[in-house]
């Protein structure tokens, strides 16, 4: 076992753990509480994470509603649910998560199942030391379209492309969004408060929508 502490993440790492001891440490554990699970092929990482981390994920899943609203698209907001898929070794669980080209999918379930349900649509990363678990093998394996990825500097929107993440300038989501843009946003959001971030967006989106209308 390696246990490493820091300022915006704890992690533990387990290896040799069988699928059956993830699904029990899942149901003993519960799903109230901070720590989350992420699981390839025999190797397990606990993570618990703390302001540092918490924060930017907070503000992207903030940005994600605000374009859902102002677009007038129904989402599913999917936080950290656990995906999982025994045959194929793999259960993770994001920062954040949304269903929205597949929202009707899973509108009023109270379970997921990814052996009849489809993936989330865009997940969130927040990665502010490299995790020791390749979590994008594990998006890969379960399908997921788009994450966003921030490294507490950067800023990155990848696409699957033929089972492999490609970096991308727009997201595939929400087109008109550019990682460039959200970056910015996501960069004020360390100088000035919460609401005003938050109107400021609201802002710029609409004026990215009215231009698309001209």
């Amino acid at each position: 076992m390696i246990s490493i502490s820091i300022p915006a993440e704890q992690r533990i790492l387990l290896r040799n753990v069988s699928w059956q001891t993830f699904e029990n440490l899942l149901s003993d554990i519960g799903e109230h509480r901070s720590s989350r699970l992420t699981y390839n092929g025999g190797t397990l990482e606990i993570m618990t994470p703390l302001y540092q981390h918490e924060k930017p994920k907070e503000v992207l899943a903030a940005l994600v509603g605000i374009v859902a609203e102002e677009l007038n698209i129904e989402i599913a907001r999917a936080g950290s649910t656990t995906f999982k898929r025994q045959e194929l070794g793999r259960g993770v669980e994001p920062d954040s998560s949304f269903y929205v080209q597949n929202e009707s999918f899973v509108r009023g379930k109270s379970k997921i199942d990814l052996k009849t349900d489809p993936p989330p649509d865009l997940v969130i990363e927040i990665d502010i030391t490299s995790s020791s678990i390749d979590s994008f093998d594990i998006y890969s394996a379960l399908g997921v379209a788009e994450i966003w990825r921030y490294n507490g500097r950067v800023l990155q929107f990848f696409q699957l492309q033929d089972k492999e993440y490609v970096a991308c300038e727009y997201s595939r989501v929400f087109p008109f969004l550019s990682v460039t843009e959200v970056a910015r946003f996501l960069q004020e959001s360390k100088t000035v408060g919460e609401t005003t971030l938050l109107r400021g967006f609201r802002v710029w989106v609409r004026s990215q929508i009215a231009n698309d209308c001209l």
